[in-house]
């Protein structure tokens, strides 16, 4: 069927003339008349007079008109609403009174910022209390870890171990001795009557009497004096210690002199110190750290028991260790929420709760705060039906308009096509965001329109889409050179042949010819071919825009 043209430019003038606006005068006093009237002719056309056939019939009218050449573009319109780049309402997650609150409306914060503050003394103790179990359970693990250790206490050689590895152990039981043997010491007595003036730190000197060489010692400490032997005659004991190089044991005895003063008698050398290490725990050996005979510093790990008891107390002790921990994180993320950031950098456009408010539990309403917009950037959401949704791409210019500022245009971007649609009435139709950097006066909440061009071209043969007949072909007179190319399985009025295009992108009246038809061809199409219901629909929607 062919298509309803619009006035074309070689329209003549006697068809727009004072009768035709009586028509659109009648129409728009007497609109509910109209309505039912053409309704009722269209139902009436529709059943009663027979479609003319598209046999060559002289009676039938065209339009005809040379085809020109024009640029064409393809224009996406949509509506929506602007917004703010981002927006966000704070809320509170605990209660209290509300210490600080120091903004206003309209302030410009950062994220991070300070909004409010609110009195957390209710909750201080709860955090000490959470930060002592820790310590407590840190305590209790790291001693459960080390029972399998066994350290010394001292310094100095290991002298011999009692196990090896493999080998069971009871708690207490002695494991290895450890024996300082940097120092040796000396316990010889003296007159009294000479020994009382002695005084510890006061120099020594030492033979021993299988070398009969002379050691310098330090006197230790020297005891009180007591009887020996004769009542008569009183003794002090005298301890007295000299540096070892390696070669003094306990087998050797010695005398010492302090101040010319012999010693009285001879004394063996003993250790400094001597220490018999005994496991804390029972098990079994797993690993002897060091070797007989190595020096080692007090602490060092000597060896090491595993078994099944010290491993479950470990694992207890962890697991005290992680819950005690979980407490105090919960505890100090309570705290947090008492101290309320801004989420994200913006304009504060309302602001509900105030220094001084108590929040409650009970009062929901109380829990919303403030709301903050992110005015860096403005967006408008576009829901685009799937048949056109695939002329859009991100990176689009676009055109932005809206009611509330006149005569500015504003130019975006569409930044997002998100492929996530929502299906309704069995359509599809997919959000796609523009954001709109140069905001003027645009505003959050104002109602806007977005045009985005999604195909141009300059300068091209183009004919009225009214002329397009069953999608492609068009008639054109016999006198036209793309005549030659006539459809002839077609037929067509006398004077006319129809042929087949080639066609690209429309808008709303015109279409590009891409082949088929040349500049010179005359182009008819039958403007009767409109229906019933298109003569109501464009003639009442010219006398509505007339009442506007």
């Amino acid at each position: 069927m062919l298509g309803f043209n619009k006035k074309t430019q070689d329209a003549s003038p006697q068809e727009n003339t004072g009768g035709e606006n009586k028509v659109l005068h009648f129409i728009k006093t007497h609109k509910k008349r109209c309505i039912a009237v053409v309704a009722a002719a269209a139902v009436l056309v529709a059943v009663i007079v027979p479609r003319r056939s598209r046999s060559a019939s002289a009676d039938l009218a065209y339009t005809q008109e040379k085809l020109g050449r024009r640029d064409i573009v393809n224009v996406y319109d949509g509506n929506g609403t602007i917004n703010a780049a981002d927006s966000y309402t704070v809320k509170s997650l605990v209660t209290g009174t509300v210490l600080t609150a120091d903004f206003e409306l309209g302030d410009s914060i950062e994220k991070g910022d300070i909004l409010y503050t609110i009195d957390i003394s209710d909750v201080e103790n709860n955090l000490a209390s959470a930060q002592l179990s820790v310590e407590q359970a840190q305590r209790n693990y790291d001693d459960a870890a080390d029972m399998q250790n066994v350290r010394t206490r001292i310094s100095g050689e290991v002298s011999s171990f009692a196990v090896a590895a493999g080998d069971a152990v009871q708690a207490g039981q002695t494991v290895a001795t450890i024996r300082d043997t940097s120092v040796m010491l000396l316990a010889v007595d003296f007159p009294a009557a000479e020994a009382q003036s002695f005084v510890a730190g006061q120099a020594a000197q030492v033979m021993p009497d299988t070398t009969f060489e002379t050691l310098n010692g330090t006197i230790r400490s020297v005891s009180g004096a007591n009887p020996a032997g004769d009542a008569s005659l009183m003794t002090c004991t005298v301890t007295i210690a000299v540096p070892n190089a390696g070669s003094l044991t306990t087998a050797q005895a010695a005398v010492a002199q302090v101040n010319g003063v012999s010693s009285l008698n001879s004394a063996h050398f003993t250790y400094q110190r001597e220490e018999t290490v005994a496991a804390a725990a029972s098990g079994t050996v797993s690993e002897l750290c060091v070797k007989e005979g190595a020096t080692v510093r007090q602490d060092d790990v000597i060896l090491r028991i595993t078994g099944k008891d010290l491993d479950k107390q470990t694992k207890n002790a962890a697991d005290s260790l992680r819950s005690a921990e979980l407490q105090m994180s919960s505890a100090e993320k309570t705290i947090s929420h008492y101290t309320i950031d801004a989420p994200i950098s913006g304009t504060i456009v309302d602001k509900k709760v105030k220094a001084g408010d108590k929040l409650s539990a009970n009062d929901t309403a109380m829990q919303n705060l403030c709301t903050i917009y992110d005015m860096s950037h403005l967006e408008m959401k576009l829901n685009v039906d799937e048949l056109k949704i695939r002329s859009l791409k991100v990176g689009q210019e676009v055109d932005i308009t809206a009611d509330a500022v006149p005569g500015e245009t504003y130019k975006g971007v569409i930044s997002s096509i998100l492929v996530a649609g929502t299906t309704a009435n069995g359509s599809t139709s997919y959000p796609v965001t523009v954001r709109i950097d140069d905001m003027g006066e645009l505003l959050p909440g104002m109602n806007a329109t977005a045009k985005i061009t999604t195909a141009s071209v300059k300068n091209v043969l183009a004919l009225p889409n009214a002329a397009l007949v069953r999608g492609s072909y068009v008639l054109v007179t016999k006198d036209s050179p793309s005549a030659a190319n006539a459809e002839t399985s077609m037929t067509a009025p006398d004077g006319f042949v129809y042929v087949k295009v080639t066609t690209g992108i429309s808008d709303d009246d015109y279409i590009e010819v891409k082949s088929g038809l040349q500049e010179g061809d005359t182009i008819a199409y039958d403007n009767s071919s409109v229906s019933a219901t298109d003569f109501y629909s464009n003639t009442m929607a010219s006398a509505e825009g007339d009442d506007e």
